[in-house]
């Protein structure tokens, strides 16, 4: 016997930088009955899928699925499946998150090389193209939206960059897919990969990804079939991907007409993808952009208008997350927990040189909407008050609601 309740959580609005409040189908797809990996509904379903994200990413690769766990897991799985040890791997870093495809990198035993900018700023392709000739790399690892900075990496000139010099092209789009304009075809992308818990509206746990033919080359050449369900005549490459678990070749056989047993595919968590990607597809995509867009900039004007200065360059900031200093003289820890324990709202904080210096808020996925925008706008309005900051009374709903209604 056990006196466990069953789980009931908060109500609570995710208006961080991520997870989000997911759309209310895409939780009841996850509630959805389960069947076998292989039952033909199953393999429809992770067919349909598939053609859904080529959708989402403005692709026509044939090799665009899940890779079943966080975000994370599709970047690991993208750079230790194209990354040999030894090969140079160069990362233009602006935020966190460029640490990490670093850290990956080198986990995967590549040559590492970086270079950086100050956060808050984004790279000129013209400073990528000078790395990519001194550096010589195999791959370029570029974030597109950061959501530790928010600033959003242009991408559209750094796919030709790489195709003069030879170079396979990755962008994590973890935070960005889905709010901000993404064209993995147009742009040159060899892989890319993404998350759920930001723009697409739901919870974390599935990592599409989408890989080239060139991509695809690279990880064939890679290949190797683990000995328990190995056939006669399958490829046993001597430099084989050193993780099973993210070996993209193996993953990409399980999506194919092979149907290779490699893992079983977490079943909830295609469902709750399939209907990310169909919601998106369904309002249309340059119409979820340009919602993304006005509550972005809906949110912006709100939090300049209760006085709140804005980090980084706007000019080059991320639709769906804006990040703001921390007045001075209020605890941003203490408002963070009256946001949430008064109001049931979270903001985010954020990591290394603007930990503690500023809050992230985020309008993205289900929450990119008016309603949730100005009840944050008015319950940072009241917290700001209780620490003694002189804001206008309104002031944030009124600027944003302008907005809303064209007037700004």
């Amino acid at each position: 016997m056990t006196d466990t309740l069953p789980i009931d959580p908060p109500a609570r609005l995710l208006m961080g930088p991520g997870p989000i409040s997911a759309y209310p189908s895409v939780l009841r797809a996850m509630s959805a009955p389960l069947v076998g990996q292989y039952d033909p509904f199953m393999t429809h379903t992770m067919n349909e899928t598939q053609e859904l994200y080529r959708q989402v990413w403005a692709t026509g690769n044939d090799a665009t699925l899940l890779v079943d766990g966080t975000s994370r897991a599709g970047i690991e799985a993208a750079i230790v499946s194209l990354v040999r040890p030894g090969d140079r791997v160069l990362v233009p870093v602006f935020g966190r998150f460029g640490h990490l495809l670093a850290e990956i990198a080198e986990r995967a035993l590549a040559e590492v090389h970086t270079i950086e900018t100050e956060w808050g700023q984004v790279f000129t392709p013209a400073a990528i193209e000078e790395a990519v000739v001194r550096v010589k790399p195999t791959l370029l690892a570029l974030v597109q939206g950061d959501t530790s900075t928010t600033m959003l990496q242009p991408l559209e000139e750094i796919g030709e960059i790489c195709r003069a010099h030879g170079v396979l092209f990755y962008s994590d789009a973890t935070a960005s897919l889905g709010g901000n304009a993404f064209e993995a075809d147009a742009w040159g992308l060899d892989a890319a990969t993404a998350g759920l818990q930001k723009c697409l509206g739901g919870p974390s746990g599935s990592a599409p990804i989408t890989l080239s033919e060139r991509a695809v080359e690279v990880i064939r050449s890679r290949k190797r079939i683990e000995a328990g369900i190995r056939e006669a005549g399958d490829e046993d490459a001597p430099d084989f991907v050193r993780s099973n678990y993210f070996d993209l070749g193996m993953i990409l056989d399980y999506w194919g007409p092979r149907r290779l047993n490699h893992h079983t595919e977490a079943t909830s968590m295609l469902y709750g993808a399939r209907e990310c990607a169909r919601l998106l597809l369904l309002e249309g995509r340059e119409a979820v952009i340009a919602r993304h867009e006005l509550a972005g900039r809906a949110m912006l004007a709100g939090v300049e208008a209760l006085g709140l200065a804005v980090f980084g360059d706007v000019g080059h900031k991320m639709s769906n997350v804006v990040a703001v200093y921390i007045p001075d003289g209020v605890p941003g820890d203490a408002a963070r927990t009256a946001m949430l324990e008064d109001f049931a709202i979270e903001i985010g904080t954020s990591f290394g040189p603007l930990h503690g210096k500023v809050w992230r808020i985020g309008t993205m996925g289900y929450n990119a909407r008016k309603d949730t925008v100005l009840t944050t706008l008015a319950a940072l309005e009241a917290v700001l008050r209780r620490h003694g900051v002189a804001v206008p009374a309104g002031g944030g709903v009124e600027a944003a609601s302008d907005v809303f209604a064209g007037r700004a």
